[in-house]
């Protein structure tokens, strides 16, 4: 479980689900009780318009309910960061021995914010396991100076939490978390229910406002309460919805849509072993040469030291490109980009069971689209022999959410 960085936040976060409880038992007595059995029923006898109402609501009531639950337990549960580094765990270890009065950085000591120079630096390899994957102008992955680790691709810091987390979306208290890849699908579904939960509840209490208008009966003021505030909630998850659909059709993030039309990505690009810069880019192999041996006297520099066996036969080559401004390697099409959320079965679009398909293959952590192909062919950049070409194609997603071989430290961020 990953907490809100502030006290305030926290305790926001944990009264909402309390609010929200509140809210959906106010609706519940006023449309149950007060338009259903007492006016419509006891007063107007329309037991026709009452049963309508009645399992429209409780159909929409118990969908939204069970959206909300899977949400907020996936996001207390699995939220979606990254492991911390071995440098952060070591603070963080610092920080809780310290007293209250010492809490602070002089105190506690600080961990070196700069990317780790080691070659074998934990997570590196995990790169080069890969045909493209998103990096720095030197080649090497982007760093987190918070976590001490290795940025994988589309992973973003959340200031919030203070942790990196895979395809941010944003911070929302209202349903106890951080809002990201494990759980972007649930909110959708949630937003949406929550839409269709609030019109019923306008609708009944439009409906019953009408008659009592037209009748003798008095208008129910605490009818016009809750009408007041399901136009309010019915606006906002409507919007929310709205957004959060787009985000998926274009296979952006909220985060992402800050910067989407100024966004330029660097890539490195898999290139034959060997390959030598070209005239618009520079080239970087992997495992990283070790720095060279000292030897005699200190400041005295030796021979590098040579790769071993194992570093020989996974050394890879990589060109660095840059896209043009606002494109996006991984849009890969309004249908593709929905299913890869959402999955490929129209029950999972609305039901709260699956999660989001986990795309695997050794070309990319995530699925790339014709940017990607474009970018080899601007670049001008050599095929890949066809023993390295046959690992492409080999990307799937699994429906169930989980993918058969878990890539190393995507999922341990629940124990840390």
């Amino acid at each position: 479980m990953v907490s809100a960085r502030t006290p305030e936040t926290r305790w926001v976060t944990r009264c909402i689900p309390f609010f929200l409880a509140g809210c959906a038992g106010l609706a519940t007595y006023t449309v149950v009780k007060r338009i259903c059995v007492d006016f419509l029923i006891a007063t107007r006898h329309q037991h026709g318009a009452a049963a309508a109402f009645l399992a429209l609501y409780f159909a929409f009531f118990l969908l939204t309910f069970a959206t909300y639950l899977r949400l907020f337990i996936v996001i207390q549960t699995d939220p979606g960061v990254t492991p911390l580094g071995p440098k952060a765990l070591e603070q963080k270890e610092k920080v809780k021995s310290c007293s209250r009065r010492q809490r602070d950085l002089e105190a506690c000591g600080r961990y070196e914010a700069r990317p780790d120079d080691n070659p074998d630096s934990p997570g590196l390899e995990l790169f080069y396991t890969k045909n493209v994957f998103v990096c720095e102008t030197d080649g090497r992955p982007r760093w987190c100076s918070s976590c001490c680790n290795w940025k994988l691709d589309r992973v973003h810091h959340c200031s919030e939490i203070e942790r990196c987390v895979r395809k941010m979306d944003h911070y929302c208290p209202w349903v106890g978390g951080i809002v990201a890849e494990t759980s972007f699908k649930f909110f959708v579904q949630f937003t949406f229910h929550t839409t269709l939960y609030c019109s019923i509840v306008i609708a009944a209490c439009a409906f019953a406002l009408q008659a009592q208008v037209r009748g003798s009966a008095g208008i129910d003021g605490v009818v016009i309460g809750v009408l007041a505030v399901a136009c309010v909630f019915g606006i906002f998850t409507f919007t929310m919805t709205a957004t959060s659909v787009r985000s998926i059709l274009v296979n952006l993030t909220t985060v992402d849509h800050l910067k989407a039309k100024s966004a330029v990505h660097q890539l490195a690009v898999r290139v034959p072993l060997g390959t030598p810069p070209g005239p618009k880019y520079n080239v970087i192999t992997y495992p990283l040469p070790k720095p060279p041996a000292t030897a005699g006297a200190p400041g005295a520099r030796g021979s590098a030291e040579p790769l071993s066996a194992r570093d020989q036969l996974a050394s890879r080559t990589y060109a660095i490109v840059r896209t043009e401004k606002g494109e996006n390697p991984w849009d890969l099409g309004v249908w593709r980009n929905w299913t890869s959320v959402m999955g490929r079965r129209p029950w999972d679009w609305f039901l709260p069971i699956r999660a989001s398909p986990r795309y695997e293959s050794t070309e990319s952590f995530y699925e790339m689209g014709p940017v990607y192909k474009k970018l080899r062919a601007r670049f001008g950049l050599p095929a890949l022999d066809d023993d390295a070409a046959g690992e492409k194609g080999g990307g799937r997603r699994d429906q169930g959410g989980r993918g058969r071989e878990e890539e190393p430290g995507s999922n341990g961020e629940k124990n840390q």
